[in-house]
């Protein structure tokens, strides 16, 4: 049985939205490649909407950790990639992105603007490491 905590971390604001901290014990380590917002056909879901998009990709993130006998409860981190990011956009990441952690610590959790991604049409990539006993 793996396990994970989350300690607090003296003189760092404490975030409903990410841990700033995960240590984990556990036999298995589960890294995904980043996924986007295509379908089983590679089909864009979404279109320009990032929103749409983040659920998809969270869609994508739980099929492929299911894979390997994960789910987003033995997520320990998440790097968020994200087309022309504005701060203003974090709400709507968070929105798509909350419902898939609910009810649990969230992970720790990095978010980085980019310019671009693999292809154009694509606004977010998420990557994830899972740690499973």
């Amino acid at each position: 049985m793996s396990a994970a905590e989350y300690p607090p971390a003296p003189g760092l604001m404490k975030s409903p939205a990410y841990s700033h901290v995960v240590a984990t014990t556990g036999a298995r380590t589960i890294y995904t490649a980043g996924q986007v917002a295509i379908d089983e056909q590679g089909a864009l879901v979404g279109g320009d909407d990032l929103g749409a998009q983040t659920t998809q990709v969270m869609r994508n993130l739980e099929r492929a950790l299911a894979a390997a006998g994960a789910s987003f409860a033995d997520v320990v981190k998440i790097t968020t990639y994200v087309v022309n990011y504005r701060p203003e956009l974090r709400s709507i990441i968070g929105q798509a992105r909350s419902p898939f952690f609910a009810g649990r610590t969230p992970p720790a959790s990095t978010l980085v603007g980019v310019s671009a991604l693999a292809s154009p049409e694509w606004l977010i990539e998420i990557e994830a490491i899972a740690v499973v006993g």
